[in-house]
């Protein structure tokens, strides 16, 4: 009887076209902080913002903590990371945020047998869960204990867990906690710009920015 009821709710998830949602094993990076994992159709995403200090290779990734030289990391293409405001406070919260240099370095920056995800990764989770429009609010954390009010539309129904952790711009200025999340691409748009996908507390839109690749923004990572 008990697989009679799920195979009749495998049915109708199927043929209603909504994502099958679960939840795999934990996750470790190379300095053992451990992550959920979310799988959303055939993709498995790590469900936390990335909070490594290290390459896959052991190789520290150099923490910056003043405007100069965080834009001179930038500056110089020299991968970099800091905490929001550079509080491990927030950094609890919304992990760390890295230069694009971090996340598209050789050594690798996501744990192994992940990766940092392409355009393509983000539009096929895009597509699942209702596209562009809709998706955002079921990627975002419900309510308001981080978010800004009125969250609009915030469900988290995919399980993703999106948090507002802000960003740091190129030239060293932290904006947009609580009120905007921002995650990096392995893609680039040019010698200065990076694909970047983001939530915001004003609606449920999904979206797909271009960024310098000096800003600092969150990761997340997805099983290759």
């Amino acid at each position: 009887m008990k697989l009679q009821k799920i195979l009749v709710i495998l049915f109708f998830t199927m043929t209603l076209g909504l994502p099958i949602l679960t939840t795999g094993q934990s996750v470790a990076d190379v300095d053992g902080n451990s992550y959920t994992t979310i799988k959303i159709n055939q993709q498995v995403w790590l469900g936390q913002n990335l909070n490594t200090s290290h390459f896959r290779n052991g190789d520290p990734i150099p923490e910056v903590t003043t405007d100069e030289a965080w834009e001179k990391a930038g500056t110089e293409q020299k991968p970099a990371w800091c905490y929001y405001e550079n509080s491990t406070d927030q950094g609890k919260t919304y992990g760390k945020l890295y230069n694009w240099y971090a996340v598209n370095d050789p050594r690798g920056l996501a744990p192994k047998g992940y990766h940092i995800p392409t355009v393509q990764d983000w539009n096929t989770m895009s597509s699942s869960l209702g596209g562009g429009e809709k998706a955002g609010g079921k990627l975002k954390e419900k309510g308001m204990t981080h978010w800004k009010s009125p969250n609009t539309e915030a469900t988290n129904s995919s399980g993703w867990n999106g948090l507002p952790g802000g960003l740091n711009y190129s030239f060293g200025t932290f904006v947009g906690v609580g009120s905007t999340g921002y995650w990096w691409t392995s893609v680039e748009d040019g010698e200065v710009t990076a694909n970047v996908y983001s939530l915001s507390f004003e609606n449920s839109t999904l979206y797909d920015l271009f960024l310098n690749k000096g800003v600092g923004l969150s990761v997340r990572c997805i099983r290759d």
